[in-house]
């Protein structure tokens, strides 16, 4: 019996996959229990503010500081993940050197380390008495309690996202394409350009977005090595954590608000723009 037939007769076509109904059911829940629920509880704890109060808050100098600080250098620090993330993409998939294998598994660290162990390790080289600190110093170069030490924390803990978004995307793409490509005329730059990049722009994209991500919400590799002050090297999530502390609460959910609104409009873009990255090469 055909699917048309079933409909006509009345019988209930049955799903691909079974149990469709209950699995969906499932699947709506946790995720209203662990995404939405906790979102909404957060744009209801800042209805405690007035509209003038909110503004004051997420206005207020010290906030967009903190704001300014977190978003800026995030997106800085994704964006050099996308360059170094490709160069070290490039010569895992590429070529073969001694070392390669632990080299490969060093690139996984960030992933596995605990936040904090990676801001104290950080603080201890670039510390004016640290093993490069030493060396930055007479150069008139401090990294540590300044924006960018949050920038090198911020890039070491998000590389990883990006060369694992990129390898295997790369590993698949065929040689064959590249040999087709020079064998009609394009030079190196043409075949990056018109062969390699459509072709992994997407997951390039892809891994940008969770560098981002990642640096916007960074904590415990951060304030380690940030100095964290007021203004010139406060982040926006130990804002957060302060206005906590001092029983704050609305005030703190206000800037997390913000942060989640920023956020997602950024991220969004994102996926939009990959999303048209993908159909423009066909693979949609």
């Amino acid at each position: 019996m055909t699917a048309t037939t079933a409909r006509r007769l009345g019988f209930r076509q049955p799903s691909v996959i079974p149990g469709f109904g209950l699995t969906l059911g499932l699947t709506l829940s946790w995720l209203a229990l662990i995404v939405l629920i906790p979102l909404a509880a957060l744009f209801l704890k800042t209805t405690e503010l007035s509209f003038d109060q909110f503004l004051a808050v997420v206005t207020s100098r010290r906030a967009l500081n903190a704001l300014k600080i977190s978003f800026g250098l995030s997106l800085i620090a994704a964006f050099i993940n996308l360059i170094f993330g490709f160069i070290v993409v490039w010569a895992l998939v590429r070529y073969e050197f001694p070392g390669k294998r632990v080299f490969d598994a060093l690139i996984d660290i960030p992933f596995a380390l605990p936040t904090a162990v990676a801001g104290i390790a950080l603080t201890t080289l670039f510390a004016e008495n640290g093993w490069l600190g030493s060396l930055l110093v007479p150069l008139g170069i401090k990294v540590s309690f300044t924006p960018l030490g949050i920038l090198i924390a911020l890039v070491f803990i998000g590389l990883p996202f990006v060369v694992r978004t990129v390898q295997p995307v790369l590993l698949d793409l065929d040689l064959e394409l590249e040999e087709a490509a020079e064998t009609l005329g394009a030079n190196r730059w043409q075949v990056i350009t018109k062969v390699i990049l459509p072709v992994i722009g997407p997951s390039l994209l892809t891994g940008f977005a969770l560098s981002f991500a990642r640096a916007v919400g960074e904590y415990g590799s951060v304030i380690f090595i940030a100095g964290n002050l007021p203004n010139v090297s406060e982040i926006a999530p130990l804002l957060i954590v302060i206005r906590l502390e001092e029983f704050k609460y609305a005030d703190a959910t206000a800037i997390a608000v913000v942060m989640l609104l920023a956020s997602f409009v950024l991220l969004l873009a994102i996926n939009r723009l990959q999303r048209w990255s993908e159909v423009r090469t066909g693979r949609l």
